[in-house]
């Protein structure tokens, strides 16, 4: 009976694979336009750097370079420190974070070449025999979003979705480390973390709420999470090629909607799930079935993620 119920269930779980895509097909025909991001980002606003611990603001080639890196990595609070600085406040630099370069100078003076003859009558004097060096020595910095246990004075005030216990489950079971804080999402291979933005900035949108958008993201970055080598091993070949970046994205989108259907926070696929895939249309016009790809990696990416709710309570089972 055990094994009836297992194939039955097997089967529901392919149903709604099949029917949740058919639905996304149908929407991207439909044309459904550019994706839009559910929290508020507005574009990069630069703050002037400082640095955290002592208050002095970075100055020249040192500002821009910072600014790239905020840029790129979605940082906002504008403070910035060493290691070594970081660690005397009581701050950690969270494992695998990288670093961005700053150049500091420091001006000392030195004797000129005594072999050179001094014009007297321009008023040469002992006292004119040395000049003003520069020395440039290399610095590398962490932003305070790069930390534990430091709290950036720019931080949005608290605004928390509303939690649904059955989600936060799931995601807890799979021992996916997800640090809060910033404007980006992304899942980080280097750190093997998953960054959210902040609750605060999460809005409702198109019928759906805060609690809904903040789901739909973690679920897309978890669905990344499953690509590492330990796990599912995504391996996507030479079929798509250069295409490959889009193609992931393509399969952490469709996991996604699994995920929120299977979760019960979306009963069918919103529209943001046919707009980000849509976003990426071109990996479609190359290829017919590249969406029929995405779903079966999708797929076996939620079947990974599943079998991590069974070894969790297993685990409890035996506590």
């Amino acid at each position: 009976m055990t094994q009836v119920m297992e194939s039955s269930s097997a089967k529901s779980r392919s149903n709604i694979y099949e029917t949740i895509t058919t639905k996304i097909l149908a929407a991207i025909e439909s044309n459904p336009g550019d994706p839009v991001l559910p929290w508020q980002r507005g574009g990069f606003n630069p703050t002037l750097p400082i640095n955290a611990t002592t208050q002095a603001a970075y100055r020249g080639i040192n500002i821009l370079s910072l600014w790239v890196s905020a840029l790129e990595r979605g940082y906002e609070s504008g403070e910035w420190a060493t290691l070594k600085q970081w660690n005397a406040i009581g701050a950690n630099v969270r494992k695998g974070e990288h670093a961005s370069p700053i150049v500091f100078y420091r001006e000392f003076e030195v004797r000129s070449d005594a072999s050179q003859p001094r014009d007297s009558s321009a008023g040469d004097s002992s006292d004119s025999d040395t000049e003003l060096r520069r020395m440039a020595r290399g610095y590398w910095v962490f932003a305070a979003e790069q930390v534990d246990g430091y709290t950036p004075a720019t931080a949005l005030p608290p605004n928390p979705i509303q939690r649904i216990t059955a989600a936060e489950a799931y995601f807890d079971a799979t021992g996916a480390k997800v640090i809060v804080g910033g404007t980006q999402a992304c899942y980080r291979p280097s750190t093997d973390t998953i960054h959210m933005p902040d609750e605060a900035r999460f809005l409702g949108k198109d019928g759906r709420t805060r609690t809904d958008a903040w789901y739909r993201v973690l679920s897309h970055e978890t669905a990344h999470y499953t690509s590492a080598p330990q796990r599912c091993n995504r391996q996507l070949g030479k079929r798509f090629g250069d295409d490959q970046y889009a193609m992931e994205e393509c399969i952490a989108e469709t996991a996604a909607c699994f995920i929120c259907a299977r979760l019960g926070i979306s009963g069918e696929p919103h529209p943001d799930h046919a707009r980000y895939i849509h976003h990426w249309i071109k990996v479609m016009k190359a290829d017919a079935r590249a969406i029929f790809a995405a779903a079966a990696k999708a797929q076996e990416a939620v079947a990974y993620l599943d079998s991590l709710q069974r070894s969790a309570a297993a685990q409890q089972r035996a506590a």
